[in-house]
């Protein structure tokens, strides 16, 4: 039985979910499969409705574990390290429901990856970010940067593997907050109970059309989201939403 690199703990409707590879969680094939498993349970299980991602003791992702590089001589060992690559984040970027990142040290490389994935980020006060593969003479992780930073950052991080703080990333408007250690885990639960506490169906359609409208013109992202309001207008929770506003009482949602 392999060991488990990736914890999940679900409470209130939010899985609390935990890279455990010390002592830096550096991401292996075995820890990617997990990852990939974990957000795929999250998306299907009808008893979540958020998730919270973050790392074990001090590091929150060092990234890519060298040590597990694909092997040039092994003919499709490369596509297949590449394949899973790609789908770590893709779980995360679209599991049906959101996923907060709670980034409680460094984040570097693939590490950085995982939390340009999430939709809405956090850090603690010690949390640095960086894509330093330009340093083991690499290049990869532009579409990630992109992302989250303007051209001139992007291309300052990644020819020169420099490193932010999160302070920085603040400054730039990247992330929500920066919290002290204690309070980062607290903060970003106490917000995953609230999006939890929304219309299931609202949610994950919520999600689809953030992910959706950052690739689509402007006139037609409005009208697909028109279509998903259409939809959800004529739900089960819906009608309960309004009735339990009216009612002055919290509504009672079933996901139907």
């Amino acid at each position: 039985m392999s060991e488990k690199l990736v914890l999940m703990e679900v409470s209130d409707g939010v899985a609390l979910v935990t890279l455990n590879r010390p002592p830096v969680n550096a991401l292996n094939r075995e820890m990617r499969r997990q990852i990939v498993a974990t957000f795929d349970e999250i998306s299907e299980r009808e008893d979540i409705r958020c998730a919270v991602l973050t790392g074990a003791g001090k590091v929150f992702c060092a990234g890519a574990d060298l040590k597990d590089r694909p092997e040039a001589s092994v003919a499709g060992d490369f596509l297949d390290h590449n394949r899973l690559t790609r789908e770590t984040g893709n779980a995360i970027r679209e599991c049906a429901k959101p996923v907060i990142a709670a980034v409680n040290g460094v984040a570097l490389g693939a590490g950085m990856g995982l939390v340009a994935a999430c939709d809405i980020l956090y850090a603690s006060e010690e949390a640095t970010f960086g894509m330093p593969e330009i340093n083991v003479g690499l290049a990869g992780g532009a579409s990630m940067l992109r992302t989250l930073f303007g051209r001139s950052t992007v291309r300052r991080m990644f020819f020169t593997g420099q490193r932010l703080t999160a302070h920085d990333l603040l400054r730039r408007n990247v992330l929500e907050d920066v919290l002290p250690a204690d309070q980062l885990l607290p903060v970003t639960m106490a917000l995953a109970r609230e999006i939890a506490s929304k219309a299931p169906l609202a949610i994950m359609y919520a999600k689809r059309a953030t992910n959706m409208v950052e690739v689509m013109p402007q006139r037609d992202a409005y009208r697909f989201e028109q279509e998903f309001t259409m939809a959800l207008s004529r739900t089960e929770d819906a009608r309960e939403a309004r009735v339990a506003f009216l009612e002055k009482r919290q509504p009672q949602f079933k996901g139907r």
